[in-house]
């Protein structure tokens, strides 16, 4: 498994905070005194065309098969990884990347759906990153916090979530064992706790050191 530096991954089920975490990190990347690498945050599905698709599809509008979105999130992550101003491209540059779910999702959630071979031939060749924290919470807990949304997407159901939970740790040590640095953060805990959390493990990345 190649590893690209200068890459990190937060993961974890619907409602675990991960976009939170996030933007919290943007912000404090924004406010530090001392200069820090060029830093840039982004999520999966990405912003561009087939992105714009996949979020449609989480929603139900279009419905595809499961098999046809597990490729469209391998196509959008080639396009976010590999075209011009990518995450490759910016890493190798100096810059600080961190996504918001990244190819452990597909594993996870389209493993559910269609099986494993799929979502792992379609994603064998992208790179891991340097440091994966999965945030961690009981899915029951998760659902709560998602009520307050307007509308569900596909996954977002407790059933569905509680297999998401156990497929994840039963793959992170995978990642361990190719020499990814993953860590564990309690997503139950306040979200000050964890962003806390979420950056003593960032500030120990090489690129901030």
């Amino acid at each position: 498994m190649e590893i690209l530096g200068n890459f990190a991954v937060f993961e974890g089920g619907d409602g675990s905070g991960t976009s939170t975490q996030l933007a919290l990190l943007k912000d404090k990347f924004a406010a530090r005194r001392r200069k820090p690498p060029p830093f840039f945050p982004t999520a999966e599905p990405a912003e561009g065309p087939i992105g714009r698709i996949i979020r449609s599809a989480l929603k139900n509008n279009p419905v595809l098969q499961p098999d046809t979105l597990a490729r469209l999130f391998a196509a959008d992550r080639g396009e976010h990884l590999y075209a011009s101003d990518g995450i490759v491209e910016r890493c190798k540059r100096g810059e600080l990347v961190i996504c918001d779910r990244y190819v452990l999702s597909s594993l996870v959630y389209q493993g559910i759906e269609c099986g494993e071979d799929l979502p792992r031939s379609l994603n064998s060749a992208f790179p891991a990153p340097e440091l994966l924290l999965f945030f961690d919470i009981d899915p029951q807990i998760a659902q709560e916090r998602l009520h307050s949304r307007p509308s569900l997407e596909i996954y977002e159901h407790l059933e569905f979530q509680k297999k998401v939970r156990k497929h994840y740790h039963a793959l992170l040590g995978e990642y361990r064992d190719a020499g990814v640095r993953v860590e564990i953060i309690d997503a139950a805990q306040s979200v000050e706790k964890a962003a806390a959390e979420v950056w003593s493990y960032v500030s120990q990345m090489p690129i901030l050191r």
